[in-house]
């Protein structure tokens, strides 16, 4: 798909960028912190009007949906889909740890913390998953892993043992959420409606409220 992107990825370090005709043409990391989504949007438009185009001009949103922190995903997944609603553009949905993978060749796991002990993995053959996107305890895993990339990589990194080898890409860059987006099918309106941030189970903070409920229930 030709035309103008907004890409959006804040999975981690909030990413905005700009493409038109098949290039990325601007990109922006927004300053790390708290504060960063609240400067999501006016980084947006003011990226936009610096390429020279309007909002209006735009024809296709591509939104990484994570894994990753669950309130980044929620701001930047919202943002896309209300500017793709409101400006009747197609919104295309990423999995951020296909993104990753995309840059890095060959045989790759890409891991995430899944909090508990556990990871967040899925492993990919040049850019190609070989399986689903599932949580794995970290133990069972590592002794199959060969090659690693993701933000596991720094989580983990006391943790991972000589012979795995430790990819440099670890987040995301605009340019390949771009080339995946690309690659994949926009989402109706109904799964627009619906998209969520890409989770095989809550936030920390509903498995936590979901295990005090469970501990106060009578045995």
């Amino acid at each position: 798909m030709s035309g103008v992107w907004l890409i959006l990825e804040t999975s981690g370090r909030s990413r905005v960028g700009v493409a038109v005709g098949g290039v990325v043409v601007a990109t922006e990391d927004l300053p790390a912190g708290r504060q960063q989504n609240r400067h999501l949007l006016p980084t947006v438009e003011r990226l936009i009007r610096d390429c020279g185009l309007t909002p209006r001009g735009l024809t296709h949103v591509a939104v990484g949906i994570g894994p990753g922190s669950y309130t980044g995903l929620r701001v930047g997944i919202t943002a896309a889909k209300t500017l793709a609603y409101s400006l009747g553009c197609s919104l295309v949905a990423v999995p951020t740890f296909a993104a990753i993978a995309a840059d890095v060749p060959g045989t790759v796991d890409v891991i995430g913390d899944a909090l508990q002990g556990t990871i967040y993995v899925q492993r990919f053959t040049d850019g190609v998953a070989a399986w689903e996107l599932r949580i794995e305890s970290f133990g069972d895993w590592v002794g199959t892993a060969g090659v690693v990339s993701g933000p596991g990589v720094l989580t983990f990194a006391d943790k991972l043992p000589p012979h795995i080898t430790r990819s440099s890409m670890i987040e995301p860059s605009v340019e390949a959420v771009f080339r995946v987006a690309r690659m994949r099918p926009p989402l109706t309106v109904e799964e627009m409606m619906r998209l969520e941030p890409l989770y095989l189970r809550g936030s920390s903070a509903e498995e936590k409220a979901k295990a005090a409920t469970s501990s106060s229930l009578p045995s």
